[in-house]
Protein backbone atom coordinates (compact mmCIF):
# COMPACT_ATOMS: atom_id res chain seq x y z
CA UNK A 1 0.00 0.00 0.00
CA UNK A 2 1.19 3.46 -0.84
CA UNK A 3 -0.06 6.62 0.86
CA UNK A 4 0.47 9.70 -1.30
CA UNK A 5 0.72 12.96 0.58
CA UNK A 6 1.42 16.55 -0.35
CA UNK A 7 0.08 20.07 -0.32
CA UNK A 8 -3.00 21.04 -2.28
CA UNK A 9 -2.09 21.31 -5.95
CA UNK A 10 1.02 19.12 -5.68
CA UNK A 11 -0.29 16.53 -8.17
CA UNK A 12 -1.75 13.75 -6.00
CA UNK A 13 -5.08 13.63 -7.82
CA UNK A 14 -3.39 14.08 -11.20
CA UNK A 15 -1.17 11.08 -10.52
CA UNK A 16 -4.13 8.86 -9.62
CA UNK A 17 -6.11 10.05 -12.66
CA UNK A 18 -3.19 9.17 -14.93
CA UNK A 19 -2.86 5.73 -13.32
CA UNK A 20 -6.62 5.20 -13.70
CA UNK A 21 -6.58 6.23 -17.35
CA UNK A 22 -8.86 9.20 -16.72
CA UNK A 23 -6.18 11.74 -17.67
CA UNK A 24 -3.57 11.46 -20.39
CA UNK A 25 0.14 11.91 -19.84
CA UNK A 26 2.36 14.00 -22.08
CA UNK A 27 5.18 11.48 -22.38
CA UNK A 28 5.68 7.79 -21.70
CA UNK A 29 3.01 5.29 -20.91
CA UNK A 30 1.33 3.39 -18.11
CA UNK A 31 1.18 -0.40 -18.09
CA UNK A 32 0.11 -3.12 -15.68
CA UNK A 33 1.09 -6.71 -16.49
CA UNK A 34 2.14 -5.53 -19.96
CA UNK A 35 -1.31 -4.05 -20.65
CA UNK A 36 -1.69 -0.38 -21.56
CA UNK A 37 -3.83 1.86 -19.38
CA UNK A 38 -6.74 2.11 -21.85
CA UNK A 39 -6.98 -1.65 -22.44
CA UNK A 40 -9.85 -3.72 -21.06
CA UNK A 41 -7.34 -5.97 -19.25
CA UNK A 42 -5.78 -3.00 -17.45
CA UNK A 43 -9.11 -1.40 -16.62
CA UNK A 44 -10.57 -4.63 -15.23
CA UNK A 45 -7.81 -4.66 -12.61
CA UNK A 46 -8.42 -1.05 -11.49
CA UNK A 47 -10.93 0.44 -9.04
CA UNK A 48 -10.70 4.24 -9.11
CA UNK A 49 -12.42 6.41 -6.54
CA UNK A 50 -12.21 10.12 -7.27
CA UNK A 51 -13.08 13.15 -5.18
CA UNK A 52 -16.71 13.22 -6.24
CA UNK A 53 -19.04 10.36 -5.46
CA UNK A 54 -20.19 9.10 -8.86
CA UNK A 55 -23.75 8.53 -7.71
CA UNK A 56 -27.14 9.33 -9.15
CA UNK A 57 -29.41 11.05 -6.66
CA UNK A 58 -32.36 9.60 -8.52
CA UNK A 59 -31.30 6.04 -7.70
CA UNK A 60 -31.30 4.29 -4.34
CA UNK A 61 -28.12 3.22 -2.58
CA UNK A 62 -28.61 -0.34 -3.78
CA UNK A 63 -29.43 0.72 -7.35
CA UNK A 64 -26.29 2.88 -7.50
CA UNK A 65 -24.19 0.00 -6.21
CA UNK A 66 -25.80 -2.38 -8.72
CA UNK A 67 -24.95 0.01 -11.54
CA UNK A 68 -21.34 0.39 -10.39
CA UNK A 69 -20.86 -3.36 -9.99
CA UNK A 70 -22.33 -4.01 -13.44
CA UNK A 71 -19.56 -1.88 -14.92
CA UNK A 72 -17.14 -4.56 -13.76
CA UNK A 73 -19.56 -7.43 -14.42
CA UNK A 74 -19.59 -8.49 -10.79
CA UNK A 75 -21.73 -9.61 -7.92
CA UNK A 76 -25.22 -10.58 -7.01
CA UNK A 77 -27.70 -8.40 -5.18
CA UNK A 78 -27.16 -10.23 -1.87
CA UNK A 79 -23.43 -9.43 -2.06
CA UNK A 80 -24.28 -5.77 -2.66
CA UNK A 81 -26.57 -5.70 0.36
CA UNK A 82 -23.80 -7.29 2.42
CA UNK A 83 -21.38 -4.61 1.19
CA UNK A 84 -23.79 -1.86 2.25
CA UNK A 85 -24.14 -3.55 5.63
CA UNK A 86 -20.36 -3.86 6.00
CA UNK A 87 -19.89 -0.13 5.37
CA UNK A 88 -22.62 0.75 7.88
CA UNK A 89 -25.55 1.43 5.57
CA UNK A 90 -27.93 -1.39 6.43
CA UNK A 91 -31.44 0.00 6.23
CA UNK A 92 -30.46 2.50 3.53
CA UNK A 93 -30.63 0.11 0.57
CA UNK A 94 -33.81 1.70 -0.79
CA UNK A 95 -33.03 5.29 0.21
CA UNK A 96 -32.50 7.64 -2.70
CA UNK A 97 -28.96 8.95 -2.68
CA UNK A 98 -30.15 12.53 -2.98
CA UNK A 99 -31.44 12.16 0.58
CA UNK A 100 -28.15 10.85 2.02
CA UNK A 101 -25.55 12.89 3.84
CA UNK A 102 -22.13 13.44 2.26
CA UNK A 103 -20.65 10.72 4.48
CA UNK A 104 -23.40 8.26 3.59
CA UNK A 105 -22.89 8.94 -0.12
CA UNK A 106 -19.19 8.31 0.33
CA UNK A 107 -19.99 5.02 2.06
CA UNK A 108 -22.18 3.91 -0.87
CA UNK A 109 -19.34 4.41 -3.32
CA UNK A 110 -16.84 2.81 -0.94
CA UNK A 111 -19.10 -0.24 -0.69
CA UNK A 112 -18.06 -0.80 -4.30
CA UNK A 113 -14.61 -1.69 -2.97
CA UNK A 114 -16.11 -4.55 -1.00
CA UNK A 115 -17.51 -6.22 -4.10
CA UNK A 116 -14.83 -5.23 -6.57
CA UNK A 117 -12.55 -7.87 -8.00
CA UNK A 118 -9.99 -5.22 -8.98
CA UNK A 119 -6.42 -5.90 -7.90
CA UNK A 120 -5.43 -2.24 -7.75
CA UNK A 121 -7.37 0.32 -5.75
CA UNK A 122 -6.69 3.98 -6.58
CA UNK A 123 -8.43 6.00 -3.89
CA UNK A 124 -8.40 9.79 -3.90
CA UNK A 125 -9.12 11.04 -0.39
CA UNK A 126 -11.14 7.94 0.61
CA UNK A 127 -11.72 9.21 4.17
CA UNK A 128 -13.38 12.47 3.10
CA UNK A 129 -16.73 13.07 4.88
CA UNK A 130 -16.41 9.86 6.93
CA UNK A 131 -16.82 9.70 10.67
CA UNK A 132 -14.17 7.82 12.72
CA UNK A 133 -16.12 4.54 12.49
CA UNK A 134 -16.27 4.84 8.70
CA UNK A 135 -12.54 5.60 8.49
CA UNK A 136 -11.81 2.49 10.56
CA UNK A 137 -13.95 0.31 8.28
CA UNK A 138 -12.19 1.58 5.16
CA UNK A 139 -8.74 1.19 6.73
CA UNK A 140 -9.58 -2.42 7.65
CA UNK A 141 -10.71 -3.15 4.08
CA UNK A 142 -7.57 -1.60 2.61
CA UNK A 143 -5.44 -3.74 4.94
CA UNK A 144 -7.38 -6.90 4.03
CA UNK A 145 -7.08 -6.14 0.33
CA UNK A 146 -3.31 -5.68 0.58
CA UNK A 147 -2.90 -8.73 2.84
CA UNK A 148 -4.66 -10.76 0.14
CA UNK A 149 -2.21 -9.65 -2.56
CA UNK A 150 -3.95 -6.49 -3.72
CA UNK A 151 -2.41 -3.08 -4.14
CA UNK A 152 -3.80 0.22 -2.86
CA UNK A 153 -2.57 3.71 -3.66
CA UNK A 154 -4.42 6.41 -1.78
CA UNK A 155 -4.17 10.12 -1.14
CA UNK A 156 -5.07 11.72 2.14
CA UNK A 157 -4.49 14.82 4.21
CA UNK A 158 -5.56 12.92 7.32
CA UNK A 159 -3.45 10.75 9.54
CA UNK A 160 -3.90 7.08 8.85
CA UNK A 161 -3.56 4.22 11.29
CA UNK A 162 -2.77 1.77 8.50
CA UNK A 163 0.20 -0.44 9.28
CA UNK A 164 2.89 -1.20 6.69
CA UNK A 165 2.05 1.80 4.55
CA UNK A 166 4.74 3.40 2.48
CA UNK A 167 4.51 7.13 2.05
CA UNK A 168 5.19 9.10 -1.11
CA UNK A 169 5.36 12.85 -0.49
CA UNK A 170 4.84 15.04 -3.54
Amino acid sequence: MLRITGANGSGKTSLLKILAGVSAIEQGGVKWNQHLVKSDEYQSDIFYLGHQAALSGELSSLENLEYLSNLNKTTKQQQLIQALEAIGLIGYEDEYCINLSAGQKRRVILAGLFVSKAKIWLLDEPFTALDPAGVKIVEQRISQHCDNGGLCLFTTHQDSALANQRILAL
